[in-house]
């Protein structure tokens, strides 16, 4: 958990560090940098196959508390999430450890520029799905990069920052401890 938090540190320490330098091309012109944190949603309860909004599992409630304490450091603006019980669930404890009430919106009708406005200057967090999340990621950095995560994958956090209309992204992978 040290490792983590202390790598994520690291990576926040290199973000905050590029928006204290000014930009060259544009030397009058205010710097814009948004942060986007995106994850999947934690392990769901897979008991009922058609069941299409299942909660969490012991280890997605685990999960989910994990992720609070990764993003205990960041400062965080917004978090949104899609509406469904497994997002919401694995949402709520950032939410709540920060105080800031989870937004939901919809990835099918999603208009990413109205989006990217919306959260101009700002650090979000997201929650959404094996599919979703990729697909957003890929929406924000303008770039079919990224494919499904894989269904059994749920530690996977996409860093998408954007300078001056500038995207980059970090993929990282967090293993989680969490009991069964």
């Amino acid at each position: 958990m040290k490792v983590v938090k202390f790598a994520l540190l690291i990576l926040l320490t290199f973000t905050l560090s590029c928006k204290e330098e000014p930009a060259k091309d544009k030397p009058n012109e205010e710097i814009t940098v948004s942060t986007f944190y995106l994850i999947r949603h934690a392990e769901k309860i897979r008991s009922n196959p058609d069941d299409a909004d299942p909660e969490l599992n012991q280890k997605g409630l685990g999960r989910a508390m994990h992720w609070a304490e990764i993003f205990n450091d960041v400062e965080l603006d917004a978090i949104y999430s899609t509406n469904y019980n497994r997002t919401s669930m694995t949402a709520a404890p950032t939410s709540v450890k920060k105080n800031i009430d989870v937004q939901y919106y919809d990835p099918r009708i999603l208009d990413i520029e109205q989006f990217k406005a919306d959260n101009l200057n700002k650090n979000v967090l997201i929650v959404g799905h094996s599919n979703t999340t990729p697909e957003f990621v890929n929406l924000l950095i303008e770039e079919d990069k990224f494919t499904d995560i894989d269904d059994s994958e749920n530690g996977t956090l996409f860093i998408v920052q954007i300078v001056n209309d500038i995207p980059t992204v970090t993929k990282l992978l967090f293993n989680c401890n969490c009991p069964d």
